[in-house]
């Protein structure tokens, strides 16, 4: 089997990773549990599968870092792989990316999160745990915007997982490795490209944290994921991610940035098939403010617990709206034409013009004009010698 096949075969199965191993039976992870399924995979078969997917250029970079990060559509599917060295020689971690364009409406998450959308600047973070889909809600929330409203929006993935086709607004995506050196490299260069909306793939390092804070604070709307399981969580994360001696002035920058926190874990449905977000949704309330600049991080989860009338949801309360929810969109249920294909003019995208239908007339010098088009009156006209008034002389 190639690798197309391996893939096809992995979402055939409902499978959200692959994971392929020199001299190992293909594992996938389907609904959270790993599966091992197949014949083992000679060594050399994987490594020229890996070859053909880096390409002989990048191959050189491979075998200097002894791994690779990149996405790829293969088989019609979105995958985002990572390529590694390892003991029995090269392994690759697939995840298989959704077959639709992300909104909150398809991936069964809760309205009060277009509210953070429309914010004109400030702070979103999106946490959880690994595979929990903080990439998928990141996406729906950009592609909120993008259908709604007239911004400039610039993304730094690691890589880029979800392509947006600009409806109303303007996005450029640029991936870390490949357009930009690095996260910090390409913060400092947004700042100077007068960017509304800028999404961060991934803050791990204090400086890329340091960054994204000043962005969010001089007039721009910045989303970004942190590793962590709970909102207080995310919040004291980024706190405590640098030195202590400066850990007052960031908890101060955060309170006073922070737009909200949604914190998610990823729920198996059995009467729907499919895994659904389970999320903790914080609003940064003048109270959770005052929690996160006096670094009481541990009573966020009362004013969680007691913030409903500010959309505010914890665990528990979410849980039981999805449990009280009648309308789901399934992926395969609703079949969809792929976002690359413009089944029509997107509000507020200036059209292409059309070539039209052309007459020509002679000038009294031979010289040929362009005459309106029946359809639309508009006129297109060639330079000609002898000016305005030997022009509008022979239209008449």
């Amino acid at each position: 089997m190639d690798l197309e096949a391996f893939i096809c075969a992995a979402a055939a199965s409902g499978a959200s990773d692959l994971h392929l191993e020199s001299q190992l039976t293909p594992a996938t992870r389907v609904r959270g549990t790993l599966r091992v399924a197949g014949e083992p995979i000679p060594a050399q078969v994987l490594t020229e599968m890996a070859r053909s997917v880096i390409g002989d250029e990048q191959w050189p970079v491979f075998l200097e870092r002894r791994s690779f990060d990149l996405s790829k559509t293969i088989g019609g599917i979105r995958c985002r792989i990572n390529i590694l060295q390892t003991s029995r020689g090269v392994g690759m971690a697939i995840r298989l990316l959704s077959s639709f364009q992300a909104t909150v409406e398809k991936l069964n998450l809760h309205p009060d999160l277009k509210k953070f959308t429309k914010h004109a600047n400030g702070l979103i973070l999106v946490s959880g745990p690994t595979g929990c889909g903080k990439s998928s809600t990141l996406a729906a929330l950009i592609q909120e915007i993008n259908l709604a409203e007239a911004r400039h929006i610039i993304t730094v993935e690691s890589p880029i997982e979800y392509s947006f086709r600009p409806r109303r607004a303007f996005i450029r995506q640029r991936e870390v490795g490949r357009d930009t050196p690095g996260f910090e490299q390409a913060l400092l260069d947004a700042l100077r490209e007068d960017p509304d909306v800028l999404m961060i793939g991934e803050m791990r390092e204090p400086e890329t944290m340091r960054l994204t804070l000043n962005a969010a604070e001089t007039g721009h709307l910045v989303l970004a994921t942190v590793h962590s399981s709970t909102c207080a969580e995310a919040l004291q994360r980024v706190v405590s991610s640098f030195p202590a001696e400066i850990q007052g002035s960031i908890s101060a920058q955060l309170a006073d940035c922070l737009v909200g926190v949604i914190s998610q874990r990823l729920r198996f449905r059995p009467e729907l098939g499919i895994r659904v977000p389970e999320c903790e949704i914080l609003t940064a309330t003048h109270a959770v403010k005052t929690f996160i600049r006096t670094r009481e991080f541990f009573r966020i989860a009362g004013a969680l617990e007691t913030g409903a009338d500010h959309d505010m949801w914890s665990f528990q309360r979410y849980a039981r709206w999805l449990d009280s929810r009648t309308n789901w969109f399934v992926p395969g249920n609703n079949p969809e034409p792929p976002d690359s294909e413009v089944t029509e003019a997107a509000p507020g995208v200036i059209p292409l013009l059309v070539p039209v239908a052309r007459k020509s007339v002679k000038g009294g010098s031979g010289q040929k004009l362009l005459a309106p088009a029946d359809a639309d009156g508009r006129l297109e006209i060639e330079a000609v010698e002898g000016g305005l008034e030997i022009i509008l002389k022979n239209l008449k």
